[in-house]
Parts: structure tokens; sequence; C-alpha cells
């Protein structure tokens, strides 16, 4: 059975509220500009909250703007730069799924389609609103006979399409989960990278902070193997804000701790330990999820090393007293798990990767002993794998392979590279 994509414009596919935005273009020099955006970001929120109908805050916002064509041509260069990072990073999704994807939308073809076309998205699957103009091109209202413009606009839209398969919907407004309210849809994904609104959180069948999240749980095509909002980050004491921001800022999931001996660590994927705090050898011993620690001073006496080389943990730390430290370390943490960067690391061998394109990262943690690395290429010529690159390198005890192949392969593979007796981690990035 076909499935389709219904998604979201506004606050979804882009990280802003359109309206919003072309308020403050068009009104640049209204001297109530201030108070005038406020009114129209109010109507924003209580529409998407579903505190008044998408009518009365539709043709308020839009009696607000005194806008014209030339600022939604400033409007569309704004929008180019603000796609949500999850949707431009996933680009190649939309050009493999164009017939299934639909953008729907209560906000505007005229500024909607030049963003969304640029991915792959068909034109005739974009369903919004249009304006209307007068001589001067001054926008005077818009096409009130659009469903899209009532109250359950995208209820009475999906029900003229008429589509034949399994729908899913994604977004992040009132009017978004109306679908699910309404049975046309087999599920409704809450978008929460941009905001997240309490109304429709809580009536969600799955809370999706990204693109990335929705594609894993349906095992869709998608830019990287797993979701950095399922990677927990342990924060552990006083660390700085910019540290903490930095990771946030990349998309994973942080959690705090002041004291560590309170806590298990079997399900942490990260750490990064304030100065001065001991990470006792039992609880490090549990740590099996753990695929880096970043620590801000030096990690000698405080974190053992060699259990980190038994469970393959890559540990960062400042014991050179870099002055930014608290820059320093999450950047090499967020580098190891985005490209398998070791650069810097204390533990492992130091290696600094080039950026993957049209391929599958494979990362093999193993002990460093002789003919690993035939082990590892006789699997990949077994299983008919095109390596495009490897790298290799060995540091005490820790050997570090990585191969980027060719995209498509058999699972039974990483069932394979993970039996090499020596194997002590192994993980996949896209």
């Amino acid at each position: 059975m076909k499935h389709y994509y219904i998604i979201d414009f506004d606050s979804t596919f882009t990280q802003v509220e359109a309206l919003d935005e072309l308020s403050l273009i068009s009104l640049e020099n209204h001297p109530a500009r201030d108070l005038i955006y406020k009114e129209i970001e109010r109507l924003t929120n209580a529409a998407m909250e579903g505190r008044i109908s998408f009518r009365e805050s539709l043709s308020g916002r839009v009696k607000l703007l005194e806008a014209n064509k030339q600022h939604l041509e400033k409007l569309v260069h704004v929008l180019s730069k603000k796609v949500s990072a999850s949707f431009l990073r996933n680009k190649d999704f939309f050009k493999e799924h164009s017939d299934e994807v639909l953008i729907v939308s209560g906000g505007f073809k005229e500024f909607i389609t030049p963003i969304v076309t640029k991915y792959g998205i068909k034109e005739e699957n974009i369903y919004a609103n249009s304006f209307k103009f007068d001589e001067n091109d001054n926008i005077t209202g818009y096409d009130e006979s659009n469903p899209l413009s009532e109250e359950n606009g995208k209820v009475k839209l999906l029900k003229q399409l008429q589509l034949d398969g399994v729908i899913y919907g994604i977004g992040d407004g009132y009017s978004d989960f109306q679908l699910k309210e309404s049975g046309l849809i087999e599920k409704f994904y809450a978008f929460t990278e941009n905001i997240e609104r309490k109304s429709v959180t809580e009536r969600a069948d799955h809370i999706t902070p990204n693109f990335d999240e929705f594609l894993y749980v349906n095992h869709l095509p998608r830019a990287i193997s797993y979701p950095k909002n399922r990677i927990s980050c342990l924060i552990v004491g006083k660390v700085p804000e910019l540290s903490i921001y930095l990771l946030k800022r990349d998309g994973f999931t942080v959690r705090y701790l002041n004291d560590i001996d309170q806590k298990e660590l079997k399900d942490v994927g990260m750490m990064l330990v304030a100065d001065d705090i001991k990470v006792p050898n039992d609880k490090l011993s549990q740590a099996l999820k753990l695929k880096t620690i970043g620590y801000l001073g030096n990690s000698k006496e405080h974190i053992d090393r060699n259990i980190c080389n038994q469970l393959g943990i890559v540990l960062f730390d400042n014991k050179k007293g870099k002055r930014n430290a608290d820059e320093f370390i999450p950047k090499r943490m967020i580098d190891f798990i985005n490209k398998g960067d070791t650069e810097k690391s204390v533990n492992f061998p130091n290696m600094k990767l080039p950026r993957m394109h049209q391929a599958h990262r494979l990362i093999h943690i193993h002990h460093n002993v002789p003919g690993i690395m035939a082990q590892i290429n006789n699997i990949f010529a077994e299983n008919q794998i095109n390596i495009v690159a490897q790298f290799l390198m060995t540091k005490g005890n820790i050997g570090y392979v990585i191969t980027d192949i060719s995209k498509g392969y058999d699972p039974k593979l990483l069932k394979e590279l993970k039996k090499i007796d020596t194997t002590i981690k192994l993980r996949i990035l896209y």
C-alpha cells in the first residue's frame, strides 16, 4: 500500500512562521512596528494552539501586514536560509519520494513554492493559500474559497484529495493534529525542532524532535543512521553554559547530574564532566553504550583509561590547560559522533576524517592484534561491498578502522563484523 507524508511548512519545514517574518520586512519603517508584530505573533500562536479559529487568525494577520510582491521576494530570500536543519540534511528523501510528499499549509503558495520545490517536492503536491493583489501589487487579501483558509481546512482538503494509502502527518500546530482527530491519517507526529506546543504534543501519536526521528521510527532512508536526540548526553558537575549550548545546538538530549555516584550509566551515550570530578570505575564499567567522554580538566587521575579502551570509549580532556576548553572539548565530542574524528583524543589513535559523500561510514574499534584488517576486508569482499575509502590507525592496544562504503548493504554484514573476535565496538554512520 502506498504511503503519503503530509508535512506542514511554518515552524516545521522552516524554522519560523513566514507571516511573522513578512511583517518584519513589510513594517520595517512603520512607527508602530513592534506593537503590530506582537499582535501578529499573538494571532499566530492562538490559532496554532487551537484558542481561536484559523480563519480569524489568518484574516487578522493579513490585514496587519501592509505587504506587497517586493516584500514577498525578500521573504523568500529569508526563508531559504531558515529551512529546518533536519529537513535540510535529508534533502535526498524528498527527491526519492517526490510522489508521496505533500506540503499542506495554511501559509501561502507565493512563498512556499519557491522554497520547497528546490528540495524536489513537486509543485502539484503543494497545497496552500493564495494572496490577492491590487493593480499596484499590494496584498489586499486572500482567496477565501480555498479550504485551507477555513477552520479545519486541512481536514477538508484531505477529504477532497481522497488519497488511497497510509497517510502520516507531520507538523507543529493544532491544525495538523486535527487531521489525526478526523481519522484521515494513520499517525500524527508533533514536530518540535523549532517550537513545542504542549496542547499539540500531548495529543500526538509521537513527538519527533527532528525529521531524522520521524524517518528513523518509520524505517525510511535518512541522512544519519541514528537520531542525535536519542543519544543521551550526561552533564556532570558545573559545566560552562557554552559547552552545554553547543551540545544542545547539535541536537543531543542533555541531562544533568551533580553526583555521579547516584547515577547508573548503562544508557548514557555521551558524558561531559566538570574538572576535578572522579568517575568511579564501577560506574564506568557499566557504561556499555557510552561512546565518548569529554573531561574539562586533566582526566588522568579521574577516569580509568584502561576501562575506556576496553569499552571503546573515546576520551577527550584538557590536560594541557587550553583556555577554550569549554568550546574545544564539546566540539571534539561532536566531531567524533558526527564523523568519527578522534583528533586530540588522549586514548585513541588521533584521526581527522574527510566528510562522507553518498556513502555509509562504518567504524570498527578492536584490540590491536595482527590480521584484523584482513578479516574485515574479507567480510566486505564476501558481501560484495564496494569500498569508497578506508582508514586505519593504531595506538597501544586500540585499533581504529574507518571504512566508507557505497550505499546499500545487507544487515548481515554488520553481524559478521561484530563477530570478529577482537571487536570492541562497531558504529554505523550515514
